[in-house]
């Protein structure tokens, strides 16, 4: 099992930029692909950048050029740099990893961009 811990939410304007971290635990070496979704209110969650099967990335098209995916030198942390936020973009941000074909979740941040 893997354990999930997200931070670095906030409310930004729009334009501004906002980091935000996951940190697993458990069995951080089984996981296989670990990223990140939102949720907007009335909305699916829905991908926003994930790494898969290593240091294979994929990005939504509506934040390609905006956010970065990157880890940290331990391979249980992940970061999400956000650029240029848009009123859009607010939403709950859910850190997921998915090992032995099974996704956890972590609690959720919230990202509020004001315009």
């Amino acid at each position: 099992q893997v354990q999930l811990v997200e931070s670095g939410g906030g409310l930004v304007q729009a334009g501004g930029s906002l980091r935000l971290s996951c940190a697993a635990s458990g069995s951080v070496f089984s996981i296989q692909d670990m990223g990140w979704y939102r949720q907007a209110p009335g909305k699916q969650r829905e991908l926003v950048a994930v790494f898969i099967s290593g240091p294979n990335t994929k990005y939504a098209d509506s934040v390609k050029g905006r956010f970065t995916i990157s880890r940290g030198t331990a391979k249980n942390t992940v970061y999400l740099q956000m650029n240029s936020l848009k009123p859009e973009d607010t939403a709950v941000y859910y850190c997921n990893a998915n090992l032995y074909a099974l996704d956890y979740w972590g609690k959720g941040t919230l990202v509020t961009v004001s315009s």
